[in-house]
């Protein structure tokens, strides 16, 4: 049995880790800046409250989480730290090196986390970059696109979670009415658990093109490709993610391979996942980011039924030490007890993703998702990842998708095809008419909003899904109860691209 350290979840609610490590026989340790984020969502509560020490600082700055975190480990060891949250990979980064536990270097880890300094890296080390540009104020800004010229996308260099992207793609966009160059800054975007954006701001040529997710396991320095997402995105002016195919790597991706593994030794990414975003052009791939953790959106999930085995519980291996898994691996009968909720195929199938979303007749506040009564075959997953009561509108952002479906085939065309009949016999149910007077919550809001009373409901059939939450194998351990640890105007297109 593994002592794991855990720092957050992704998006505040991703249990998959924590009902990995459990499956595994495995404690952890559940760290966090703020417990009250996961204390407000009993279904999130009921997994973080399993943890063997409940640890909460306010403060994530060294001189005071550091002594803290030590202290604990000096009585009762962490095996391994894993952090699948962006805003805290650098913090991660630190205390594992302090504690002597294999984690990608701090080094990387700061450069990663700046889509500038990336850029440059990569470009100095002759690796080529479309063109690029860094703003640190709005007259930067101005100048950095008329240099340029159209079309540029403009994000936050140290964004995540595809937050205050814009896309400038015509004249129009710079008319001075409607243009955002005048006043972007300062954004102070707040990414949540007390972290602010620095206002470094990179401008880069905005390429069309097929995009591409690759997500790539690393053990001192060796590089191994899992699989490459597929991403389809909603119609325009809309930039959010509709879903997507993940095709398990089998040898068909050498020429990939190489421009991926030449991009990930230019940072010296020497441990751990990442997952890399591309477009595909006529004149070969084109990076858009490199993130030091593995895809977000619970796709590992997607990952784990295409491959037939359990890729958080193989990421915990690897942050133990243990050697990569081969890509194609038969599964010993000690493996089933974590496995078996992805061990359906002797060989990998194709997994297909769509996420659940509103329409421009369903805006308002959630009620209830109807669900299709019969079966539809191939479904592994169905998700609703918002509350009623929570806001919804038709998806402009990544933030306003509802929830998810998962579905796994032989052949691709039959796992989107089972995607898209399921989607089309959902409805959602939404309350009507929208209560004007409720707050409309922003995409960084993790709260939900107060339902009032109705007078009546309005549906909308749409492609949609279920309203309910996947079952887990959940194994019970014996550790001993937890323990808490404390330390005192429109504008142009805002452009979505990654998970």
């Amino acid at each position: 049995m593994s002592h794991l350290l855990i720092i957050d979840l992704p998006g505040g609610n991703d249990v998959d880790l924590l009902s990995c490590a459990i499956q595994r026989g495995d404690r952890f340790t559940f760290l966090t800046s703020d417990m009250s984020i996961y204390r407000r969502d009993p279904r999130v509560w009921s997994w973080v409250e399993k943890a063997h020490h409940l640890v909460e600082s306010p403060s994530f700055d060294a001189a005071v989480l550091d002594p803290m975190v030590k202290a604990l480990h000096q009585r009762d060891a962490f095996d391994a730290l894993l952090c699948l949250i962006d805003i805290r990979l650098i913090e991660a980064a630190r205390l594992a090196q302090a504690l002597g536990l294999p984690f990608l270097n701090p080094s990387s880890v700061a450069l990663l986390r700046d889509k500038f300094s990336v850029r440059s890296q990569l470009q100095s080390k002759g690796l080529e970059q479309a063109p690029f540009a860094l703003a640190m104020s709005n007259q930067e800004l101005q100048e950095a696109v008329k240099l340029m010229g159209l079309p540029v996308i403009i994000k936050p260099s140290d964004g995540y979670g595809s937050q205050n992207i814009f896309l400038l793609e015509n004249e129009w966009d710079l008319e001075e009415y409607i243009s955002p160059l005048h006043d972007m800054l300062p954004l102070m975007s707040d990414y949540g658990l007390g972290v602010v954006s620095n206002d470094r701001m990179l401008v880069e040529r905005f390429i069309r093109g097929p995009v591409l997710g690759c997500d790539v396991f690393t053990l001192n320095g060796e590089h191994q490709l899992l699989g490459v997402h597929e991403k389809q995105y909603f119609d325009e002016p809309s930039f959010a993610i509709r879903g997507g195919c993940f095709n398990p790597n089998v040898g068909q991706y050498q020429a990939l391979e190489r421009t991926l593994f030449a991009w990930l030794d230019a940072v010296d990414f020497d441990f751990g996942a990442s997952h890399i975003e591309l477009v595909c052009t006529d004149e070969g791939y084109q990076l858009i980011e490199i993130n030091a953790r593995l895809v977000g959106a619970k796709l590992s999930r997607l990952m784990s039924y295409s491959l037939g085995y359990n890729v958080l519980s193989s990421l915990i291996d690897l942050h133990l030490g243990k050697r990569m898994r081969p890509l194609v691996h038969p599964l010993s009968a000690k493996d089933t007890r974590v496995h078996s909720h992805f061990i359906n195929h002797p060989t990998p199938q194709f997994s297909v993703s769509r996420w659940i979303t509103a329409d421009e007749k369903s805006v308002g506040l959630l009620n209830r998702v109807i669900q299709p009564k019969l079966p539809i075959p191939g479904v592994k997953s169905v998700e609703i990842l918002k509350k009623r009561g929570d806001w919804i509108r038709p998806p402009m952002e990544n933030a306003d998708r509802i929830g998810f479906i998962m579905t796994t085939a032989i052949n691709k065309l039959d796992a989107e095809m089972s995607a898209e009949q399921y989607l089309s016999l959902c409805t959602c149910v939404a309350m009507s008419p929208p209560d004007s007077s409720a707050p409309k919550p922003t995409h960084n809001s993790t709260g939900s909003g107060t339902s009032s009373p109705m007078a009546q409901i309005a549906t909308a059939t749409f492609g949609s899904t279920l309203m309910t939450t996947a079952k887990w194998p959940e194994t019970e351990t014996s550790t001993p109860p937890s323990i808490s640890i404390s330390a005192s105007a429109s504008v142009p297109k805002k452009h979505n691209e990654t998970v």
